[in-house]
């Protein structure tokens, strides 16, 4: 039998090691889709957007994803705007994305061949591109869930794509793409300075058009998130160390299709921590009795994180940089702490988009002000459903709010 507390911590990695992960399979066989194709080939306008594959590594599949048809499909791959919809309304708009793989070897970025040349220019484009796609074969009509990426509609291997119409490519992002010279974190963060959303960004790490010309690969799209918010949240954090502390314990509250965020802001040096459970009944949580609950967590002190946060996973650095971008915006530096509590409201995995926007919808909120950590701490207690003896007992940072001596201490 499958240790649940593995399930939480694998979210389909298949770390079980059988050769599929029941949970998705479930979910994935509820979910088909038929493709409306008439023949192999079909015309649609690309978001744009485009995957690539993780498995099987340096041999990945990358795949535009278009609809069957020429339509205004912006909306399909724009997780910034997706808050607030429903789960159905969210599947529904990825389910009319087909996936069209092609393999390649992720170092092939360097030396682009005239095929990768044109999936590289339909990432760049600033607008729904038209492209010409044919077929080996009919799609599977199968959607597939993924903790850490939107969900992906039918897939089927491509013979050839084409790009029916130039793509319109704004100024910045074809100079920074052009500058061979330029490191990829250097790169994501001048784009992100530039008021381009990070849906943009991960897509054109994973097509592999940024960074060393000789050093470019296409990224899996599950790294190239977790990496894009990693390196602009590492960006921020630099300069928040500059800035004063935060004067008050605030507290941000956002709920969000069985998501409950809770976010504590503490006066001090910087450092964060992430804590999530998964109550019985949710999707990662298959355990049957209600008594057995496990809480994972992720943490980094003022000096930050030297390893891949392996427990909360990419979830770390979605909430990460939304905490970020709320103290950058205040100018002010904070120790945070993110509690989340997923019930068995969410029933499948839609991305860590869900974890970024929440975060964002939090802070867009007027926090609770707090006199003490206690009450603060007394507050949050009352709001989550898990015994908060539980949460303690497992964060690193509470520990060291509560226990830490300060200089004034000795002073006095």
């Amino acid at each position: 039998m499958i240790s649940p507390k593995l399930c939480i911590k694998c979210k389909g990695k298949r770390l079980c090691g059988l050769s599929y992960c029941p949970i998705l399979l479930k979910h994935s066989e509820q979910q088909r889709v038929v493709a409306n194709i008439k023949g192999n080939s079909f015309t649609g306008s690309s978001p744009p957007s485009l995957f690539v594959s993780w498995s099987n590594y340096p041999e990945v599949q990358i795949a535009p994803l278009a609809p069957t048809e020429v339509m205004n499909s912006e909306m399909l791959d724009a997780p910034e705007k997706w808050f607030g919809l429903t789960e159905e309304r969210i599947i529904s708009l990825r389910q009319q994305l087909l996936r069209s793989s092609k393999r390649l070897d992720v170092n092939s970025a360097s030396n682009p061949d005239y095929d990768l040349v044109e999936m590289q220019e339909l990432v760049m484009a600033s607008n729904p591109t038209a492209i010409d796609v044919k077929l080996k074969s009919k799609p599977l009509p199968k959607l597939s869930f993924h903790e850490s990426i939107a969900p992906l509609g039918p897939s089927a291997p491509l013979i050839k794509m084409s790009l029916e119409e130039n793509p319109r490519i704004a100024r910045k992002i074809d100079y920074t793409v052009s500058d061979t010279d330029l490191k990829s974190a250097d790169a994501l963060l001048s784009l992100y300075k530039s008021g381009f959303p990070i849906s943009r960004l991960y897509k054109l790490l994973s097509a592999g058009t940024l960074g060393i010309g000789k050093n470019r690969k296409l990224v899996p799209t599950r790294w190239s998130i977790s990496a894009t918010d990693d390196a602009i949240g590492k960006a921020l954090i630099d300069e928040i160390k500059y800035f004063q502390q935060l004067g008050e314990i605030q507290l941000f509250m956002s709920e969000y299709l069985g998501n409950r965020f809770f976010i504590l802001l503490v006066p001090g040096s910087w450092s964060f921590e992430s804590l999530e459970t998964w109550i019985p009944g949710s999707v990662w949580y298959q355990e049957k009795d209600a008594s057995k609950i496990h809480i994972i967590q992720d943490h980094e002190f003022y000096g930050g994180r030297k390893t891949y946060a392996s427990n909360v996973e990419g979830a770390y650095y979605s909430a990460r940089l939304a905490v970020c971008e709320y103290l950058k915006k205040i100018k002010r530096q904070a120790s945070a702490i993110v509690f989340r509590e997923i019930s068995s409201e969410y029933q499948v995995g839609l991305g860590v988009w869900v974890i970024r926007e929440s975060a964002r919808n939090a802070f867009s909120k007027k926090p609770l002000a707090f006199s003490s950590l206690k009450l603060a701490l007394a507050f949050v207690e009352k709001k989550l459903q898990t015994p908060f003896r539980l949460w303690k007992k497992e964060s690193k940072l509470l520990d060291f709010l509560q226990n830490q001596r300060k200089l004034a201490d000795y002073i006095k």
